[in-house]
């Protein structure tokens, strides 16, 4: 029986980019699930149990940004690691969750998979 691989929830607004992210995590050896916002992204956490870490862009539109959404995470799942990415601005340390890593677009896929894996040797 072949090893399970770790499930990475990858959530972006922009379809093109969300798909390039998740073929860089699947590529970096990880399982995939995608979700286009916040709200999706919750409902799929609150019926996955096995998704060790969330892949979010912070600017997003909708009610909650990536930035709420790590702190839901932290605060709901807190086994989760978090991996937060923007084009348009750079958070503060403070601002990140605890144990959250944060990767400026556009990102080379060896710094997403380097991240992956050093949240996984955690």
């Amino acid at each position: 029986m072949p090893l399970k691989r770790p499930v990475v929830l990858v959530v972006e607004d922009e379809m093109l980019i969300r798909m390039d992210a998740a073929g860089i995590v699947r590529g970096a050896g990880f399982e995939v699930l995608e979700a286009a916002n916040a709200a999706a992204a919750i409902k799929i956490l609150e019926v996955r149990d096995d998704i060790r870490v969330v892949f979010t862009d912070v600017d997003m539109p909708g009610s909650m940004d990536g930035l709420r959404l790590a702190a839901a995470v932290r605060g709901r799942w807190p086994p989760i690691e978090l991996i937060l990415t923007s084009g348009r601005q750079r958070p503060d340390a403070r601002a990140l969750p605890e144990r959250a890593r944060f990767l400026a677009k556009p990102y080379p896929s060896h710094d997403v998979a380097w991240a992956l894996t050093e949240l996984m040797a955690a």
